[in-house]
This record gives C-alpha cells, structure tokens and sequence, in this order.
C-alpha cells in the first residue's frame, strides 16, 4: 500500500478529516466524488486550489471526511485540510502554501445571539409612537 498523509482542515462550523495519497488526482469526500458532493464548480476551484499553488495537480488522490457546517465551510476545511497534508508529503512547499494564505485557519465563526437583540446585533425595531 502506498504511503498515506493525514491532516484535519477547519472552516466555520465544519471540519475535514483529510487522507492524501500518490494516485490519479480522484477527490472523494463522504463516499462521494467531489462534483457530486460539492454540485459548484466556484466551491471544486477552492478544494482544488492547495494543488495547483504547488503546481502538482493530478498527482495525489484525496479520501475526504466532512463533519459539520454547510457546503461552503466544508470545502473551505477540505482546501485548509489538502494544504496541510501537502506538507506532509514535502515540507519544501510550506512558503508556497503560505504566501498562498491556505495555512491559515480562516477565524470567522458566526458570532452569538445577545440577548434583547433580534441577532447577533439587530435589535428589534422600535416605535416612538
């Protein structure tokens, strides 16, 4: 069996168990192909962009697990997984995976409901008369 990366990526809610290995550039997330898994071609470029930043695409196969979150954070955890895998496999390419920002863990989360506020900052409206 040929030698395998692991590495988990965050984004948001969501979080990405990340498996890499040499193959054919196959991406499988839940048991599913990416296209099916991800259905927005905008939301594939970002899951396959840690890849072409290193000018290796169709060089690894990706096994994916999502927890958590929507589609969007979820492919945001896969990119912050891949990249973090990628290094894994060569720590050379670290400067390249930086520059790039998908080291990163992006921090925006949801901020919390406060009470005597409709959301997070809206209050509610208010009749003078």
């Amino acid at each position: 069996m040929p030698q395998e990366y692991y590495a988990t990526g965050h984004r948001k809610n969501a979080t990405a168990k990340v498996w890499l290995q040499s193959g054919q550039g196959e991406i499988t997330v839940n048991g599913q192909p990416l296209g099916d898994y991800v259905r927005r071609p905008t939301l594939e470029l970002i899951v396959r962009s840690p890849f072409h930043a290193v000018e290796r695409p169709g060089e690894f196969d990706v096994r994916a697990k999502c927890l958590g979150g929507g589609i969007a954070g979820q492919a945001g955890a896969l990119r912050h997984g891949i990249a973090k895998a990628l290094l894994q496999v060569d720590e050379s390419l670290r400067p390249v995976l930086r520059r790039a920002g998908f080291l990163t863990r992006d921090p925006r989360v949801k901020e919390r409901k406060k009470y005597g506020r409709k959301r997070a900052r809206r209050g509610f409206q208010f009749k003078k008369r």
